[in-house]
């Protein structure tokens, strides 16, 4: 459904972002926080009466994740939370530690099979099942902020968040192509490099694009019968169907490529090679690179 504002162009397009905000943060928690009962097989508040779990342990939980998420965001007593500003006395947060807790409710919950309301001690009493619909739901709730508020990230079906990336070469025809890639070293080091790539935490982009380098250079020595120029030459002529103008063209390419490898700070790391500081040059480096590769790799014998 759509608002009377956006049907009508009157509503400012939203920014879209990787930048968790407080206000993103606590919607985000909060979504988590309603399917606290689904992962309380896990962490159970024990009925008084023997009935079996009454709900989530917080504290219990809370400790767990003090091991699996050290970074979540936590209260003044120590239990897990969404900061507020000036609340605690301290609000800062690690939004990658909110990622990994969204990626535990959703490998976590389980449906729930039967709630009985136990009067007595005011509560309902809870049992389970081992099928997963609220694990969909969880994705679907998670993925609908995501995309309400502009956050450039999705919750997978495997239950992973992968970052959104716009204007990007790499597509799902790539990597299916990937895939199908025989030489099984060339093949993991570009689901290495599209792995990363994905990644949110920027520190992966320059993996990414380590791991796409060398796939670069790996793929030059595709052709094990020939040394590694004749069989970077046989890739060429077969991506160019031997005309020349593409030769010359694809040539320049690898030769830009290669240059590019050896003068920044992505393969070598010697003090005389240039740094890259902003993580949007990363993402630059490995769609220039992965697209020749793309190409290069539906011509490969």
């Amino acid at each position: 459904m759509s608002y009377y504002t956006e049907r009508h162009g009157m509503r400012t397009p939203v920014e879209k972002t990787y930048d968790i905000t407080m206000e993103m943060y606590s919607l985000l928690f909060d979504c988590c926080a309603r399917f606290f009962d689904n992962v309380a097989w896990q962490y159970p508040d024990e009925c008084p009466d023997g009935n079996g779990c009454c709900g989530l342990d917080l504290v219990k939980l809370s400790t767990a994740l003090s091991f699996e998420i050290p970074s979540l965001f936590r209260n003044q007593n120590g239990i897990i939370d969404k900061p507020q500003k000036g609340y605690y006395g301290n609000d800062s947060y690690d939004q990658y530690g909110l990622l990994d807790f969204i990626e535990f409710i959703y490998l976590n919950c389980k449906d729930i099979s039967s709630r009985w309301w136990h009067s007595f001690h005011r509560h309902d009493d809870i049992s389970f099942d081992n099928t997963r619909t609220c694990a969909t739901e969880f994705k679907s709730a998670i993925n609908g902020i995501f995309e309400k508020t502009g956050l450039l990230y999705t919750l997978t079906d495997r239950g992973m968040i992968e970052r959104v990336t716009e204007n990007s070469v790499l597509s799902k025809a790539i990597e299916s192509r990937v895939l199908q890639v025989k030489e099984k070293g060339l093949r993991e080091l570009l689901d290495d490099a599209i792995i990363a790539y994905k990644t949110p935490h920027p520190s992966a982009r320059q993996s990414a694009v380590e791991k796409i380098w060398d796939a670069l250079e790996r793929l030059k020595t595709y052709y094990t019968t020939l040394d590694k120029k004749n069989s970077a030459a046989k890739i060429v002529s077969d991506m160019a169907h031997g005309q020349i103008e593409f030769i010359d063209l694809f040539n320049s390419e690898f030769k830009v490529l290669t240059d590019i490898g050896n003068n920044f700070r992505i393969r070598h790391h010697e003090t005389n090679k240039t740094d890259i500081t902003d993580s949007k040059h990363y993402d630059y480096f490995f769609n220039r690179c992965l697209s020749l590769i793309a190409l290069a790799i539906q011509y490969l014998k």
